[in-house]
C-alpha cells in the first residue's frame, strides 16, 4: 500500500516526516511556511480503515484539498459532515426505545468520539503553528464543539444503557421473587396434602384391613393423624435454617 500522491509540491522538510505507506495519524505538520493538515474522514463502524482528508496551506494563505483549489471550502464541508453525523445520532438517541438501539448508537459513537478528539488536537496544533489565522481559529473552535458533543453524547448513551440494564435486572429480580413465593406456597400445600393423600390411598385400596367395621370415630382419628403429620411436614419445609456454627480453630 502506497501513500496517495496529489498534484502539489510539498517541501522536503514535510515529506521527510511522512511515511511511504500511509499519511498516518491525524496531525498537523508545519515546515517551511507550509502547513500540512492530515485528518480522517468520519469513521464507519464496519471496519478499522480510515479515509484520509489531506489539506495544505501555502505560505500566501491559499488552501488546497488533495491537490485541488478551494481547500478552505473542503475543510468547512469536512466539519459539516461531522456535525451532521452528530445531529443524526443525537436525534436517534432522543427517540431510542430499546437496549439494542442503544448498543447500535454507542457502537457508532465510540470511533466518532475518538476520531473527533484527535481532529481537535490536530487543529489546535495547526492554530498554534500559524498564530492568529481567523479561518483556522474558526475551524479549531468548531472541532472543539464537535468533539465535546460526541463525548457528552457518548457519556449520556452509556449512562442510559446502564440505567436500562439496572432496571431490567430489578424487574427480573422482582419476577423471580414472586415466583419463589408462589413456589413456596405450593410446597407448603403439597407438604400438608401429601400425608393425607398417602393415608387416603392406603385406606382406599380394596383390601380388608380390619377397620371396615370399626366405629366412625376411627375415620376422624386417622384423618386427624394425617393432618397432624402434614402440619409437621409443613413446619419442616418452611423452617428457616439457623446460622451455621463456626468451628473453633484447633488449640496449639
Amino acid at each position: 500500500m502506497k501513500r496517495s500522491q496529489y498534484k502539489w509540491n510539498l517541501p522536503s522538510e514535510i515529506t521527510s516526516r511522512l511515511g511511504s505507506e500511509s499519511w498516518g495519524a491525524q496531525r498537523a505538520i508545519f515546515e517551511a511556511d507550509h502547513l500540512l493538515l492530515i485528518l480522517h474522514a468520519p469513521p464507519k463502524t464496519d471496519g478499522n480503515e480510515r479515509e484520509h482528508e489531506i489539506f495544505l496551506r501555502l505560505p500566501q494563505g491559499k488552501w488546497l484539498h488533495k491537490g485541488i483549489d478551494h481547500g478552505d471550502h473542503g475543510l468547512t464541508k469536512f466539519m459539516e459532515d461531522y456535525r451532521l453525523l452528530y445531529n443524526d445520532l443525537e436525534n436517534r438517541f432522543e427517540k431510542v426505545s430499546s437496549i439494542d438501539s442503544l448498543f447500535a448508537i454507542i457502537d457508532s459513537l465510540i470511533p466518532l468520539a475518538r476520531s473527533s478528539n484527535n481532529m481537535k488536537q490536530a487543529l489546535q496544533t495547526a492554530r498554534e503553528a500559524l498564530g492568529n489565522d481567523a479561518f483556522l481559529i474558526d475551524m479549531r473552535d468548531r472541532s472543539v464543539d464537535i468533539a465535546r458533543g460526541f463525548e457528552l453524547l457518548l457519556a449520556d448513551a452509556r449512562l442510559s444503557l446502564e440505567f436500562r440494564l439496572a432496571r431490567s435486572s430489578e424487574i427480573q429480580a422482582r419476577a423471580a421473587e414472586v415466583g419463589n413465593r408462589a413456589q413456596h406456597k405450593l410446597n407448603i400445600l403439597a407438604a400438608i396434602a401429601f400425608p393425607l393423600m398417602s393415608v387416603s390411598a392406603v385406606f382406599g385400596m380394596n383390601l380388608q384391613s380390619g377397620l371396615e367395621n370399626k366405629p366412625f370415630l376411627v375415620f376422624w382419628l386417622v384423618f386427624l393423624g394425617g393432618l397432624s403429620l402434614g402440619l409437621f411436614v409443613k413446619s419442616w419445609v418452611s423452617a428457616t435454617p439457623g446460622p451455621e456454627k463456626k468451628s473453633k480453630p484447633p488449640k496449639r
